[in-house]
């Protein structure tokens, strides 16, 4: 298993800063647990339903680091749109 490369997280996860992206690094972290992480944030429920286990260690870590990254995100796109609809 390899660990993450800052290329490997740029194809995978969108919208990352430098800063996200060395807390990526950070966690030294595999390509896989990266890909689980995305799959525990985009899907958790059935992931329960198949009786995993609840994300640990680093893919705990990117877990979190993914998720502050969506509300960041959830949190600008109302202001863009307001700031849109002022202009208009």
């Amino acid at each position: 298993m390899t660990r993450l490369s800052r290329d490997d997280v740029i194809k995978t996860v969108d919208r990352a800063d430098d800063v996200t992206i060395a807390q990526i690094i950070g966690t030294g972290a595999t390509v896989e647990e990266l890909a689980e992480a995305q799959a525990w944030l985009a899907n958790d429920e059935p992931m329960i339903n198949d009786l995993r286990p609840l994300a640990q260690g680093r893919v705990r870590e990117l877990v979190d680091i993914l998720s502050e990254l969506e509300e960041d995100d959830e949190e600008a796109a109302p202001a863009a749109t307001g700031a849109a609809s002022a202009l208009g």
